[in-house]
């Protein structure tokens, strides 16, 4: 047994890397798998050099610490200040769109969200919001997306200055587009 594990000692690595990456596996804090990565290393040198432990060891152990200092703090870094995944529904909160259909309080309005097509109703429970108008979803209620608008509403015809249309002074909105 000792014979074999001497001229083999590239497998007992092998079998050390093995161990600690499944043991990181339970612990999920990459400290494991660096080490792990180390025994990998040491068990490329114990392939060539087999009868150097102590040559083993030290490439190990730099591995290790190179990979402790240099690759972990990155991984942990990416991994905690990742982008927050939002599923469902909540991933158009905060988006904007454009009313296609009057938002009334009482509902029946939509809104288009980058492509999709939804169900609203207005933020404040009072307005109504003309189509055209850009709004951001405040919130998911069920299957409807709570609006509040953020523009004008859009229209297809604008009013040259000068010709009967109001001026960005004059202190008169537009009407919405019929």
């Amino acid at each position: 047994m000792m014979d074999w594990l001497r001229d083999n000692v590239w497998a007992a690595w092998l079998a050390i890397a093995a161990v600690l990456g499944l043991a990181e596996l339970a612990s999920l804090d990459f400290t494991l798998l660096m080490l792990a990565a180390g025994a990998i290393t040491a068990a490329g040198v114990g392939a060539f050099f087999p009868h150097l432990l102590w040559l083993q060891i030290v490439v190990g152990l730099i591995t290790s610490a190179a990979m402790l200092a240099a690759i972990r703090p990155l991984l942990v870094r990416k991994l905690h200040h990742g982008g927050e995944l939002k599923t469902g529904s909540q991933h158009v909160i905060g988006r904007t769109g454009v009313v296609v259909k009057e938002i009334h309080p009482d509902g029946g309005g939509s809104v288009k969200l980058g492509g999709e097509l939804w169900t609203a109703s207005p933020y404040d429970e009072v307005s109504t919001i003309p189509p055209g108008t850009r709004v951001e979803v405040m919130l998911i209620d069920g299957a409807t997306a709570v609006v509040y608008p953020i523009g004008d509403p859009l229209s297809h015809h604008q009013p040259e200055l000068g010709q009967g249309g109001a001026s960005p002074d004059s202190g008169k909105d537009p009407e919405p587009p019929q």
